[in-house]
């Protein structure tokens, strides 16, 4: 039996890899017009990064994370999200100290073991933004906006960005007493998660995939918060509205993480059923002090990259094609053209050829089929009259050109 891939994974193929191409490259120019620099940070940490950064209780930690010990004993896991990573690498390599923000965006895979599905892979990859070290309200406007502008351009419509505001140390603690009570009652018809969460982390609850239709009455967060949160959030609105960007506040989004503070947000695709979240992200400001560092605010955002290309309408993206298919008709015409195949690649002509020395026919479907715009034949004849045939491929027309000057000819031809 052959070896195939792992259940929960996917090859990208060469035909899908235009799509990834025209996303990154938007995203890398979206970002870096906005001030972000890259980062790239491992795909794999100690384990106790996450359990400290996600939440011991999350269902990421708990039932999804890839963890392994390493030769030393050490626990190991492959990274589930980007934050936690670039977070300590910012404390690590004590950047907070070289600007008053920090602006950083990452791309590349993740892990979750959790159940294959349409949408959903062991190894998915994520883009991703962290905006560290101002806690201003136009910060989480900015990002926001960048996350609009993102999905603007790349022409995927019918999104809805989804807001609310989480609170903060100082409002939380009452709203979580307020939605113990609520849950008391509720407890024995709860899953077994929700039960166990209901006493470490009852927000948590809220974000049960399992339970939350059960928990369409209870009390919202929004209507708890302290002054400060209260004025952030709302300022986080006006600007909003003032920059045309259009969202609805969700009172009872909760994201699955611990870390977050005051503003939350998803972007989801209404369509997509269970899956419908297509970025998500949101302030928190305690986690740089969490695992390590001085007290830094922090906000950023991920989008998943296969549900937002399973988005995009993808027809005109394709692969690079060649400008010019060589067929080289025998051993002789072979030799002849390895030269000028390697110098043309050199000076950046996309070339394709058949070391074979196939027939002509064949050698002519071969360029149709890989969308040569010239075809350069070179046999027999063409090598004792020290000549070769270039023939345009859309136009039929064909020219001899001199084989010692090919290069140069081809160029002036081409270009």
């Amino acid at each position: 039996m052959a070896i195939q891939a792992i259940k929960g994974v996917k090859d990208i193929l060469p035909e899908d890899i235009p799509a990834w191409r025209h996303l990154e490259a938007t995203a890398r120019t979206i970002f870096e017009n906005y001030g972000f620099s890259e980062i790239r940070v491992p795909v794999f940490e100690y384990t106790e990064l996450f359990a400290r950064s996600i939440g011991a209780t999350t269902d990421i930690v708990e039932k999804e994370m890839y963890t392994f010990e390493d030769r030393d004993g050490r626990k190991i896991t492959l990274r589930p999200e980007g934050t936690a990573g670039v977070v300590r690498s910012f404390i690590e390599h004590k950047m907070y100290a070289d600007a008053q923000l920090t602006r950083l965006y990452y791309l590349g895979p993740m892990f979750r073991h959790e159940r294959p599905q349409k949408g959903r892979y062991r190894q998915f990859h994520q883009i991703g933004v962290e905006t560290l070290g101002i806690d201003h309200p136009h910060v989480d406007i900015e990002v926001l906006a960048m996350l609009h502008r993102l999905y603007e351009a790349l022409g995927i419509k019918g999104l809805t960005l989804q807001v609310n505001s989480l609170g903060d140390s100082a409002c939380r603690g009452a709203y979580r007493d307020k939605l113990k009570e609520y849950l008391r009652d509720k407890l024995p018809t709860l899953c077994g998660d929700c039960q166990r969460r209901y006493e470490t982390n009852p927000l948590r609850v809220l974000d049960c995939k399992v339970d939350a239709e059960k928990f369409g009455d209870s009390p919202v967060m929004l209507d708890h918060l302290c002054e400060p949160c209260k004025a952030h959030f709302e300022t986080v609105e006006a600007g909003l509205n003032k920059l045309c960007i259009p969202f609805e506040i969700n009172p009872r989004l909760v994201r699955g993480l611990d870390y977050y503070t005051r503003t939350t947000f998803e972007l989801v695709m209404g369509h997509m059923g269970a899956q419908n979240t297509v970025a998500a992200g949101g302030r928190y400001d305690g986690l740089v002090h969490e695992i390590g560092g001085p007290a830094t605010a922090g906000i950023g955002f991920a989008l998943g990259v296969e549900r937002t290309i399973s988005l995009m309408d993808t027809a005109g993206l394709k692969l690079p094609q060649p400008t010019l298919y060589l067929a080289a008709l025998g051993k002789e015409a072979v030799a002849q053209a390895l030269p000028v195949v390697h110098a043309l690649k050199s000076q950046g002509i996309r070339v394709e050829t058949d070391y074979q020395g196939a027939s002509l026919k064949s050698q002519m479907k071969k360029a149709d089929k890989c969308g040569a715009a010239y075809t350069l034949i070179l046999g027999e004849q063409e090598i004792a009259a020290g000549t070769a045939v270039l023939r345009n491929m859309q136009t039929k027309e064909q020219t001899t050109l001199t084989f010692s000057n090919i290069v140069e000819e081809l160029r002036a031809k081409m270009i």
